[in-house]
């Protein structure tokens, strides 16, 4: 759906191919090797009056190393994408299994009778909070599906970004059944700027879906919109959660990945929303940085995106 085998059939083909370069390139390197040892009886003063053999074999050596180092990298690489792919596919099941259990058996109670319309009421909210929540999973593999085939477009007009935000705020408090105040937002009166507003609109969906789902028991997300530096649109989202290793600050933009901290795999997630988030922010111009001082320390997410789209006109691109 992802594009991810495909994509594996493309690079893995690559290295096969250099790996059977590299092994004619050491077969013809070891044959001239032996016929010149085999002509020339006086090795030592022969090979020297012949420099430009000993130059071209040592040449080739040292390029059989770096394409056999290069074909290992990639073999790792290959091998770690597969877990991360794998990975994906276990929390997909799981993803998909738990609500999809949860609305059954809320279906299966509200046949019986005896339900009281309280009762009644409240089968009603979780199953429409199971929806959601698979409506949200779905809507991320489909965005990350568009990304990786590049078929996503854009639609860029004037934005107000304090109402997006701020709207944005409203449907993740609902969604995860937040008592006002939990989330607060810092940001000017009015600031307008020129992009995509479905595009920002799942940026800032996600990056405060993700604050919400690693806080801790108490969550505390503050938002901060605002103008940056060098005539910027600048979003800080701060939460007081888990916190994220620092070796982990680049990987978790990496698709399919989830640190290995086993507090994450409590948590639902596919690995994938970070990663549309950073894929979408570069393709609005901008770029985002995740910050944290370590475990427990809670994480900021600092985005920025251009205030305009000079040499854009209105419309699709």
């Amino acid at each position: 759906m992802l594009g991810a085998v495909p994509a594996s059939r493309r690079s893995i083909s690559l290295p096969i191919v250099i790996s059977v370069l590299a092994v004619l390139l050491t077969f013809a390197v070891l044959v001239g090797w032996i016929l010149v040892i085999r002509e020339y009886q006086l090795v030592t003063r022969e090979i020297w009056s012949n420099w430009w053999l000993l130059a071209a074999g040592t040449v080739s050596l040292a390029l059989i190393i770096c394409v056999l180092v290069m074909f290992s990298v990639s073999l790792v690489r290959e091998i770690l994408e597969g877990r991360r792919q794998q990975m994906f596919i276990d929390s997909v099941t799981h993803e998909l299994r738990s609500p999809l259990a949860s609305i059954k058996l809320c279906l299966e109670t509200l046949g019986r009778d005896g339900i009281s319309q309280v009762q009644r009421d409240e089968l009603r909210r979780m199953m429409l909070h199971d929806v959601e929540r698979l409506s949200v999973f779905v809507d991320d593999i489909l965005q990350a599906s568009r990304i990786a085939h590049g078929r996503r477009s854009q639609t860029w007009t004037d934005v107000d970004v304090v109402p997006l935000v701020q709207s944005c705020i409203e449907a993740i408090r609902t969604r995860h059944d937040l008592p006002p105040g939990i989330i607060t937002l810092r940001a000017p009166t009015t600031l307008k700027t020129f992009s995509d507003p479905t595009a920002l609109e799942i940026i800032v969906k996600n990056v405060l879906d993700n604050a919400v789902k690693y806080s801790g028991p108490d969550p505390r997300v503050e938002v901060e919109v605002g103008p940056g530096a060098r005539g910027s649109l600048s979003i800080s989202v701060r939460d007081n959660g888990i916190g994220i290793e620092r070796s982990q600050l680049r990987r978790i933009f990496h698709r399919f990945h989830r640190a290995p901290d086993p507090r994450v795999n409590e948590r639902s997630g596919s690995g994938l929303g970070l990663y549309v988030v950073h894929r979408l922010v570069l393709n609005l111009g901008g770029r985002i940085r995740a910050h944290s001082a370590g475990r427990d320390q809670g994480t900021t997410m600092h985005i920025e995106l251009p205030l305009g789209a000079p040499g854009h006109d209105e419309g699709h691109v």
